[in-house]
């Protein structure tokens, strides 16, 4: 293959934990990340949980000279916290943001006030076009009863579409963000094989930094064991990933992160650890591109389509759940209203009886009498309010569940165009450590 030309990009992801007045030492921690970003002159950063659009702006004012341009994405009560940092001219961005994403009366975990989103800025690397992705995903509380699965799993396919339909027009397309989920889970390998996008640290052939690749680890000092759960040492949570085109081959030539504690400070830039990958982009002449375009698809047995059935599948499953679990939710908040109610109309039906039967006085004491009716207005109008979110949340479930059922009906399809199929084995699962399969859409 004769390279015409090659260009080496330098990615960096950081989740900054950047919540002003709650989280530990977060002016300081800026700080920090704006004179590292400075002197590494990354050539793209992306960045999660900037949650203050003022530390967006110090942080722009500080790199204005090594990343002249720029852009935040807005979304929710508190914004999306995804921010984009580039060496190159940022020409167009959009953000889209995920159809659910918890449930607002979990205050203490804060993910519904977020408005978890993915953004998109198009990028000019050269003469090729590049797709930048950046992205933050519902996070996981507690692994042995994660009530957010059915959300998580939903985020993951509707960012694997928005990838999908977006890139078609782009050489490159980089990913990167807080994806909260491990390796071999089932929205890791929906995204992954559904996209045809490849894992850096699984890529490259030199690596430094935490054992593993792991991006929250126990050395951290803002991290407690209690967080990790059972992963004594830690969990890969944060990626950076990437794909090319039949005009562009991308590889990872190199990948680091940090080991928690940061040289010359007191503390580590944020309770993840940040991630840099250097990639290398090659186009083709003309005449090569034909060629490995054909070789790709030899690459791409009916074994991939079988694989990419069971994932939708298994992905159709976990929404199943989610969905028993509103319709259970919402028949409880309908039921506590009509209770609510009930009693309402009983205070207005005492309330009456002075009115009605002339010198008659009132059975209860005023002050209990009105705050009874208080509390039952207060139950009525949560309750409502309750059954509107739930009812929300199962048409975004029933939506996505019938996405995959046509998604499942026509790879299904496209198998039985395979003359030499193979029986799949629904629970076969790729090998710790190794990348799944991709499925090219086109073929």
């Amino acid at each position: 293959m004769a390279n015409t030309d090659a260009v080496s990009v330098r990615v960096f992801s950081l989740n900054c934990w950047g919540i002003r007045y709650l989280t530990k030492h977060c002016p300081q921690r800026y700080a920090m990340i704006g004179e590292m970003l400075c002197k590494e002159e990354h050539d793209i950063v992306l960045l999660q949980e900037v949650w203050s659009e003022k530390d967006f702006l110090s942080l722009k004012k500080k790199l204005a000279s090594s990343h002249p341009h720029s852009h935040y994405f807005k979304s929710g009560v508190i914004g999306s916290g995804l921010a984009i940092f580039s060496k190159h001219r940022i020409h167009d961005t959009f953000i889209y943001r995920y159809s659910l994403n918890g449930y607002p009366y979990m205050v203490h975990h804060g993910d519904w006030f977020g408005g978890k989103a993915v953004g998109m800025a198009v990028l000019n690397i050269g003469s090729l076009i590049a797709n930048v992705y950046v992205t933050h995903l519902h996070a996981e509380y507690c692994r042995d009863k994660d009530h957010y699965l059915p959300h998580r799993v939903v985020q993951a396919w509707e960012l694997q579409q928005f990838i999908r339909h977006t890139s078609a027009g782009a050489d490159v397309v980089i990913l990167g963000g807080d994806l909260n989920i491990h390796p071999q889970d089932l929205g890791n390998r929906l995204l992954r094989t559904y996209t045809g996008l490849k894992d850096s640290y699984l890529e490259t052939p030199k690596f430094e930094g935490c054992d593993e690749g792991l991006t929250l680890i126990a050395d951290n000092p803002f991290i407690s064991k209690k967080e990790l759960g059972p992963f004594e040492k830690g969990i890969r949570i944060d990626y950076i990933l990437f794909k090319g085109s039949p005009k562009t081959d991308i590889s990872c030539d190199f990948m680091c992160t940090t080991k928690g504690s940061i040289p010359d400070h007191p503390f580590p830039y944020s309770d993840h650890e940040a991630l840099t990958a250097e990639l290398r982009l090659k186009t083709h002449t003309p005449s090569d591109t034909g060629s490995d375009s054909q070789s790709k698809k030899q690459d791409s047995p009916a074994e991939k389509v079988a694989e990419l059935v069971d994932i939708v599948t298994e992905a159709r499953t976990e929404v199943k759940v989610g969905l028993h679990y509103a319709e259970r939710m919402r028949y409880t908040a309908a039921r506590t209203g009509v209770m609510g109610f009930a009693l309402l109309i009983l205070e207005l039906a005492i309330a009456a009886v002075p009115c009605l039967a002339l010198g008659a006085e009132q059975p209860f004491p005023s002050t209990s009498f009105y705050l009874l009716a208080a509390l039952c207005f207060a139950i009525l109008l949560t309750t409502s309010l309750l059954y509107i979110f739930y009812t929300m949340e199962l048409k975004s479930l029933q939506g996505a569940e019938d996405q995959m059922r046509l998604a499942v009906g026509s790879l299904q399809e496209k198998l039985r165009g395979f003359p030499l199929a193979q029986p799949h084995n629904p629970q076969r699962r790729p090998p710790e450590g190794q990348e799944p399969k991709a499925f090219d859409p086109e073929e």
